[in-house]
Protein backbone atom coordinates (compact mmCIF):
# COMPACT_ATOMS: atom_id res chain seq x y z
CA UNK A 1 0.00 0.00 0.00
CA UNK A 2 1.35 3.43 -0.98
CA UNK A 3 0.87 5.36 1.93
CA UNK A 4 -0.72 8.99 2.38
CA UNK A 5 1.52 10.48 4.91
CA UNK A 6 5.16 8.43 5.97
CA UNK A 7 8.16 9.94 8.00
CA UNK A 8 11.93 9.39 6.80
CA UNK A 9 14.07 8.02 9.67
CA UNK A 10 17.22 6.22 9.47
CA UNK A 11 20.57 5.55 10.79
CA UNK A 12 21.32 9.17 11.63
CA UNK A 13 18.09 9.39 13.78
CA UNK A 14 19.47 5.76 15.00
CA UNK A 15 22.85 7.29 16.11
CA UNK A 16 21.01 10.31 17.89
CA UNK A 17 18.88 8.19 19.88
CA UNK A 18 22.24 6.26 20.91
CA UNK A 19 23.99 8.85 22.44
CA UNK A 20 20.95 10.04 24.52
CA UNK A 21 20.72 6.38 25.71
CA UNK A 22 24.60 6.90 26.25
CA UNK A 23 24.08 9.83 28.73
CA UNK A 24 22.11 8.27 31.09
CA UNK A 25 19.61 11.17 30.61
CA UNK A 26 16.41 10.29 28.83
CA UNK A 27 14.09 13.01 30.19
CA UNK A 28 13.89 16.90 29.26
CA UNK A 29 17.36 17.87 29.81
CA UNK A 30 19.83 19.94 27.40
CA UNK A 31 18.95 18.47 24.40
CA UNK A 32 15.78 19.44 24.58
CA UNK A 33 16.84 22.78 25.29
CA UNK A 34 19.00 22.96 22.02
CA UNK A 35 16.03 21.47 20.13
CA UNK A 36 13.91 24.54 21.01
CA UNK A 37 16.61 27.13 20.41
CA UNK A 38 17.44 25.47 16.89
CA UNK A 39 13.63 25.63 15.96
CA UNK A 40 13.22 29.03 17.11
CA UNK A 41 16.46 29.80 14.72
CA UNK A 42 14.13 28.11 12.28
CA UNK A 43 11.57 30.45 12.44
CA UNK A 44 13.64 33.32 12.77
CA UNK A 45 12.73 33.91 16.58
CA UNK A 46 14.14 34.44 19.29
CA UNK A 47 15.12 31.33 21.80
CA UNK A 48 13.22 32.27 24.83
CA UNK A 49 9.68 32.70 22.64
CA UNK A 50 9.53 28.74 21.86
CA UNK A 51 8.64 26.03 24.48
CA UNK A 52 8.20 22.48 23.43
CA UNK A 53 5.38 20.39 24.60
CA UNK A 54 4.39 16.54 24.15
CA UNK A 55 1.88 17.31 21.26
CA UNK A 56 0.28 19.91 19.06
CA UNK A 57 -2.44 19.08 20.45
CA UNK A 58 -1.45 19.68 24.20
CA UNK A 59 0.26 22.92 22.81
CA UNK A 60 -3.45 24.31 21.86
CA UNK A 61 -4.95 23.30 25.49
CA UNK A 62 -1.98 25.23 26.68
CA UNK A 63 -2.51 27.82 24.79
CA UNK A 64 -6.34 28.04 25.64
CA UNK A 65 -5.33 27.89 29.56
CA UNK A 66 -2.55 30.56 29.71
CA UNK A 67 -4.78 33.10 27.06
CA UNK A 68 -6.83 32.69 30.32
CA UNK A 69 -10.45 31.48 27.83
CA UNK A 70 -12.97 30.17 30.08
CA UNK A 71 -17.07 29.96 30.26
CA UNK A 72 -19.29 32.55 27.79
CA UNK A 73 -15.90 33.34 25.76
CA UNK A 74 -16.03 32.13 22.11
CA UNK A 75 -13.11 31.40 19.97
CA UNK A 76 -13.79 31.52 16.07
CA UNK A 77 -11.98 28.23 13.84
CA UNK A 78 -12.43 26.89 10.71
CA UNK A 79 -14.94 24.47 10.49
CA UNK A 80 -12.26 22.42 8.63
CA UNK A 81 -9.70 21.90 11.52
CA UNK A 82 -8.45 19.10 13.90
CA UNK A 83 -10.55 17.86 16.25
CA UNK A 84 -7.95 18.60 18.83
CA UNK A 85 -8.21 22.32 18.44
CA UNK A 86 -12.28 22.26 18.71
CA UNK A 87 -11.60 20.42 21.80
CA UNK A 88 -9.19 23.02 23.48
CA UNK A 89 -11.48 25.54 23.37
CA UNK A 90 -14.42 23.42 24.68
CA UNK A 91 -12.45 21.94 27.66
CA UNK A 92 -12.05 25.42 28.78
CA UNK A 93 -15.74 25.77 28.81
CA UNK A 94 -15.72 27.85 26.13
CA UNK A 95 -17.45 27.86 22.75
CA UNK A 96 -15.84 27.00 19.48
CA UNK A 97 -17.50 28.63 16.98
CA UNK A 98 -17.21 27.38 13.50
CA UNK A 99 -16.54 29.72 10.38
CA UNK A 100 -16.34 28.66 6.82
CA UNK A 101 -13.79 27.98 4.12
CA UNK A 102 -12.68 28.29 0.84
CA UNK A 103 -13.67 24.89 -1.16
CA UNK A 104 -10.96 24.93 -2.88
CA UNK A 105 -8.24 26.25 -0.30
CA UNK A 106 -9.53 24.66 2.60
CA UNK A 107 -8.64 27.79 4.44
CA UNK A 108 -11.08 30.52 5.72
CA UNK A 109 -10.74 33.75 4.12
CA UNK A 110 -10.54 37.25 6.29
CA UNK A 111 -14.36 37.78 5.43
CA UNK A 112 -15.16 33.94 6.49
CA UNK A 113 -13.47 35.19 10.01
CA UNK A 114 -15.48 38.23 10.17
CA UNK A 115 -18.70 37.28 9.31
CA UNK A 116 -18.48 34.47 12.77
CA UNK A 117 -17.29 37.28 15.37
CA UNK A 118 -20.10 38.36 18.16
CA UNK A 119 -19.83 40.52 21.31
CA UNK A 120 -18.31 37.04 23.02
CA UNK A 121 -15.52 36.55 20.83
CA UNK A 122 -12.41 36.76 22.35
CA UNK A 123 -9.95 35.36 20.00
CA UNK A 124 -9.33 33.03 16.42
CA UNK A 125 -8.15 29.79 16.10
CA UNK A 126 -6.80 29.34 12.66
CA UNK A 127 -5.24 26.55 10.42
CA UNK A 128 -2.83 26.99 7.64
CA UNK A 129 -4.69 24.10 5.81
CA UNK A 130 -1.58 21.65 4.29
CA UNK A 131 0.77 23.81 4.77
CA UNK A 132 -0.84 26.47 2.63
CA UNK A 133 -0.63 29.87 4.58
CA UNK A 134 -4.50 31.02 3.49
CA UNK A 135 -5.46 34.81 4.47
CA UNK A 136 -3.04 34.55 7.66
CA UNK A 137 -2.02 38.37 7.01
CA UNK A 138 -5.44 39.68 6.25
CA UNK A 139 -7.28 37.65 9.53
CA UNK A 140 -3.72 39.22 12.26
CA UNK A 141 -5.03 42.24 10.92
CA UNK A 142 -8.31 41.74 11.94
CA UNK A 143 -7.68 40.36 15.22
CA UNK A 144 -5.25 43.32 16.12
CA UNK A 145 -7.49 46.06 14.81
CA UNK A 146 -10.81 44.35 16.95
CA UNK A 147 -8.47 43.20 19.97
CA UNK A 148 -8.99 39.47 19.47
CA UNK A 149 -5.96 36.85 20.00
CA UNK A 150 -4.54 34.85 17.32
CA UNK A 151 -3.83 31.57 17.72
CA UNK A 152 -2.28 29.98 14.84
CA UNK A 153 -2.68 25.67 14.57
CA UNK A 154 0.17 25.36 12.59
CA UNK A 155 0.56 21.79 12.96
CA UNK A 156 1.48 21.37 8.65
CA UNK A 157 2.88 24.72 8.62
CA UNK A 158 6.59 23.51 9.75
CA UNK A 159 8.17 25.72 6.64
CA UNK A 160 5.52 27.69 5.58
CA UNK A 161 5.79 31.48 5.20
CA UNK A 162 4.51 34.44 4.10
CA UNK A 163 7.36 37.20 2.67
CA UNK A 164 10.21 35.41 4.86
CA UNK A 165 7.63 35.17 8.09
CA UNK A 166 7.07 31.63 9.26
CA UNK A 167 3.50 31.06 9.71
CA UNK A 168 2.73 30.79 13.25
CA UNK A 169 4.19 33.76 14.20
CA UNK A 170 1.79 36.09 12.75
CA UNK A 171 -0.36 36.20 15.69
CA UNK A 172 0.01 35.77 19.67
CA UNK A 173 0.07 32.06 19.68
CA UNK A 174 1.49 29.55 17.18
CA UNK A 175 1.59 25.73 17.60
CA UNK A 176 3.26 23.09 15.27
CA UNK A 177 3.39 19.04 15.38
CA UNK A 178 6.20 16.64 14.88
CA UNK A 179 3.83 13.19 15.19
CA UNK A 180 4.42 10.58 12.92
CA UNK A 181 2.28 11.99 10.19
CA UNK A 182 3.97 15.02 9.93
CA UNK A 183 7.04 16.26 7.64
CA UNK A 184 9.50 17.04 10.20
CA UNK A 185 8.93 13.74 13.47
CA UNK A 186 10.16 13.35 16.91
CA UNK A 187 7.53 10.16 16.94
CA UNK A 188 5.29 12.36 19.05
CA UNK A 189 5.79 15.88 19.94
CA UNK A 190 5.02 19.52 19.23
CA UNK A 191 6.52 22.89 19.89
CA UNK A 192 5.26 26.71 20.95
CA UNK A 193 6.28 29.83 19.81
CA UNK A 194 4.57 32.84 22.46
CA UNK A 195 5.04 36.55 21.16
CA UNK A 196 4.58 37.97 24.84
CA UNK A 197 7.73 37.31 26.55
CA UNK A 198 6.37 36.96 30.16
CA UNK A 199 3.67 34.30 28.63
CA UNK A 200 6.47 32.46 27.57
CA UNK A 201 7.96 32.36 30.65
CA UNK A 202 4.43 31.32 31.87
CA UNK A 203 4.17 28.54 29.18
CA UNK A 204 7.36 27.05 30.81
CA UNK A 205 5.90 26.27 34.48
CA UNK A 206 2.31 25.75 33.00
CA UNK A 207 3.72 22.73 30.42
CA UNK A 208 5.53 20.81 33.97
CA UNK A 209 2.68 21.26 36.57
CA UNK A 210 2.61 24.32 37.62
CA UNK A 211 6.18 23.95 39.27
CA UNK A 212 8.08 27.12 39.46
CA UNK A 213 11.29 25.13 39.55
CA UNK A 214 11.81 21.85 37.94
CA UNK A 215 14.39 19.00 39.69
CA UNK A 216 16.78 17.30 38.12
CA UNK A 217 20.70 17.59 36.64
CA UNK A 218 20.06 20.70 35.38
CA UNK A 219 19.15 22.47 37.90
CA UNK A 220 21.37 20.88 40.11
CA UNK A 221 23.75 21.81 37.65
CA UNK A 222 23.44 25.09 37.66
CA UNK A 223 23.27 27.77 41.03
CA UNK A 224 20.41 26.37 42.27
CA UNK A 225 20.53 25.05 45.96
CA UNK A 226 18.25 22.27 47.06
CA UNK A 227 16.73 22.11 44.03
CA UNK A 228 14.27 19.37 44.73
CA UNK A 229 12.51 22.05 46.39
CA UNK A 230 9.77 23.99 44.39
CA UNK A 231 6.45 25.94 44.68
CA UNK A 232 2.84 25.00 42.52
CA UNK A 233 1.84 28.65 40.51
CA UNK A 234 -0.93 26.66 38.29
CA UNK A 235 -3.11 23.23 38.98
CA UNK A 236 -1.35 21.97 35.38
CA UNK A 237 -0.71 19.00 33.73
CA UNK A 238 2.29 17.67 32.56
CA UNK A 239 2.96 18.57 29.05
CA UNK A 240 6.78 18.64 28.22
CA UNK A 241 8.91 16.49 25.56
CA UNK A 242 12.14 14.66 26.45
CA UNK A 243 15.96 14.66 25.02
CA UNK A 244 14.85 11.42 22.86
CA UNK A 245 12.42 13.21 21.08
CA UNK A 246 14.81 16.03 20.85
CA UNK A 247 17.76 14.05 19.50
CA UNK A 248 15.12 12.68 16.61
CA UNK A 249 14.14 16.17 15.89
CA UNK A 250 17.70 17.98 15.81
CA UNK A 251 18.07 15.61 12.97
CA UNK A 252 15.01 15.73 11.32
CA UNK A 253 15.27 20.09 11.38
CA UNK A 254 18.86 19.56 9.46
CA UNK A 255 17.37 17.03 7.23
CA UNK A 256 14.41 19.41 6.81
CA UNK A 257 15.39 21.34 3.35
CA UNK A 258 16.00 17.86 1.02
CA UNK A 259 12.48 16.53 2.81
CA UNK A 260 10.36 20.09 1.51
CA UNK A 261 12.28 19.63 -1.74
CA UNK A 262 11.14 16.58 -2.48
CA UNK A 263 7.59 17.18 -1.44
CA UNK A 264 7.57 19.56 -3.70
CA UNK A 265 9.01 18.15 -6.78
CA UNK A 266 6.15 15.25 -6.19
CA UNK A 267 3.60 18.19 -6.14
CA UNK A 268 4.70 19.82 -9.37
CA UNK A 269 4.38 16.71 -11.21
CA UNK A 270 0.90 15.94 -9.75
CA UNK A 271 0.31 19.60 -10.93
CA UNK A 272 1.53 18.59 -14.28
CA UNK A 273 -0.06 15.35 -14.37
CA UNK A 274 -3.89 16.59 -13.67
CA UNK A 275 -3.64 20.01 -15.71
CA UNK A 276 -5.74 18.43 -18.59
CA UNK A 277 -8.22 16.77 -16.29
CA UNK A 278 -10.51 19.14 -16.27
CA UNK A 279 -12.95 17.18 -14.14
CA UNK A 280 -10.65 17.50 -11.07
CA UNK A 281 -9.53 20.42 -8.90
CA UNK A 282 -5.69 20.90 -7.14
CA UNK A 283 -4.33 23.05 -5.08
CA UNK A 284 -4.53 26.20 -6.20
CA UNK A 285 -1.09 28.55 -7.06
CA UNK A 286 0.47 30.01 -4.53
CA UNK A 287 -0.05 34.13 -4.28
CA UNK A 288 3.59 35.82 -4.52
CA UNK A 289 5.46 35.55 -1.45
CA UNK A 290 3.82 32.61 0.09
CA UNK A 291 5.91 29.59 0.63
CA UNK A 292 4.04 26.42 1.91
CA UNK A 293 5.70 23.05 3.40
CA UNK A 294 3.30 20.18 1.11
CA UNK A 295 2.06 19.04 3.75
CA UNK A 296 -1.35 17.68 2.03
CA UNK A 297 -1.63 17.48 -1.71
CA UNK A 298 -5.64 17.26 -2.58
CA UNK A 299 -8.12 17.12 -5.15
CA UNK A 300 -11.65 17.97 -5.75
CA UNK A 301 -13.85 16.09 -7.56
CA UNK A 302 -17.53 16.28 -8.28
CA UNK A 303 -20.00 15.49 -5.79
CA UNK A 304 -20.42 11.53 -5.52
CA UNK A 305 -17.46 10.66 -7.58
CA UNK A 306 -14.79 11.47 -4.87
CA UNK A 307 -15.68 7.93 -3.10
CA UNK A 308 -15.34 5.83 -5.77
CA UNK A 309 -12.23 7.27 -7.16
CA UNK A 310 -10.82 6.79 -3.33
CA UNK A 311 -12.20 3.04 -3.64
CA UNK A 312 -10.67 2.72 -7.09
CA UNK A 313 -7.39 3.87 -5.76
CA UNK A 314 -7.45 2.05 -2.48
CA UNK A 315 -8.41 -1.39 -4.67
CA UNK A 316 -4.99 0.01 -6.26
CA UNK A 317 -3.07 -0.14 -3.49
CA UNK A 318 -2.64 3.52 -3.17
CA UNK A 319 -3.94 4.77 0.10
CA UNK A 320 -6.08 7.86 0.59
CA UNK A 321 -8.64 10.14 2.88
CA UNK A 322 -10.34 13.63 3.46
CA UNK A 323 -8.70 15.85 6.30
CA UNK A 324 -10.67 17.36 8.46
CA UNK A 325 -14.11 16.27 8.75
CA UNK A 326 -15.97 19.74 9.31
CA UNK A 327 -16.28 20.23 13.14
CA UNK A 328 -19.77 21.80 12.66
CA UNK A 329 -21.38 18.72 11.56
CA UNK A 330 -19.91 16.84 15.15
CA UNK A 331 -23.24 16.96 17.23
CA UNK A 332 -20.85 17.09 20.46
CA UNK A 333 -20.10 20.36 20.02
CA UNK A 334 -24.04 21.64 19.50
CA UNK A 335 -23.22 24.06 16.55
CA UNK A 336 -26.60 26.06 15.74
CA UNK A 337 -24.98 28.57 13.49
CA UNK A 338 -25.89 29.19 9.58
CA UNK A 339 -24.88 26.43 7.20
CA UNK A 340 -21.53 26.25 5.81
CA UNK A 341 -21.58 25.33 2.48
CA UNK A 342 -17.97 25.65 1.32
CA UNK A 343 -17.00 23.38 4.34
CA UNK A 344 -19.57 21.31 3.04
CA UNK A 345 -18.70 20.81 -0.22
CA UNK A 346 -15.18 20.10 0.38
CA UNK A 347 -16.41 17.00 2.78
CA UNK A 348 -18.49 15.76 -0.01
CA UNK A 349 -15.70 16.53 -3.15
CA UNK A 350 -11.96 16.71 -1.44
CA UNK A 351 -9.51 13.93 -1.59
CA UNK A 352 -5.64 13.65 0.13
CA UNK A 353 -3.37 12.11 -1.74
CA UNK A 354 -0.26 10.47 -1.19
CA UNK A 355 2.40 13.10 -0.51
CA UNK A 356 5.53 12.36 1.49
CA UNK A 357 9.44 12.76 0.85
CA UNK A 358 9.49 8.75 0.60
CA UNK A 359 7.58 8.87 -2.68
CA UNK A 360 10.21 6.99 -4.98
CA UNK A 361 9.24 8.32 -8.79
CA UNK A 362 7.48 4.73 -9.58
CA UNK A 363 5.56 5.46 -6.87
CA UNK A 364 4.28 8.67 -8.13
CA UNK A 365 3.99 7.18 -11.51
CA UNK A 366 1.11 4.76 -9.95
CA UNK A 367 -0.87 7.43 -8.37
CA UNK A 368 -1.14 9.46 -11.29
CA UNK A 369 -1.99 6.63 -13.73
CA UNK A 370 -4.48 5.11 -11.57
CA UNK A 371 -6.08 8.91 -10.66
CA UNK A 372 -6.02 9.38 -14.35
CA UNK A 373 -7.97 5.85 -14.98
CA UNK A 374 -10.26 6.49 -12.25
CA UNK A 375 -11.05 9.94 -13.40
CA UNK A 376 -11.99 8.87 -16.77
CA UNK A 377 -13.86 5.40 -15.86
CA UNK A 378 -16.21 8.21 -13.93
CA UNK A 379 -16.43 10.47 -16.20
CA UNK A 380 -17.47 7.87 -19.18
CA UNK A 381 -20.83 7.66 -20.70
CA UNK A 382 -22.79 5.09 -18.50
CA UNK A 383 -24.62 2.42 -20.45
CA UNK A 384 -28.32 2.95 -20.67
Amino acid sequence: MINVFQPTLGDEEVAAVREVFASGWLGRGRRTETFEAAFADHLGVPADEVRSVNSCTEGLFVAMEVLGVGPGDEVVLPSVSFVGAANAIAARGATPVFCDVDPTTLNPSVGHVDAALTARTVGVLVLHYGGYPGDVVAISRLCRERGLFLVEDAACAVASSVDGRACGTFGDIGVWSFDAMKTLVTGDGGMMWLRDAALARQVGTTTYLGMRQTAGFTQAGGDATRWWEFEVESFSRRSITNDICAAIGLVQLRRLPAFISRRRAVTEEYDAQFADLGLLRHPPALPAGHRTSYTFYWIGLPTGARDEVARRLYDAGIYTTFRYLPLHTVAAYGYQGPRLAGAEQAARETLCLPLHQGLDDHAVRKVIDNVRAATRAISAPRPA
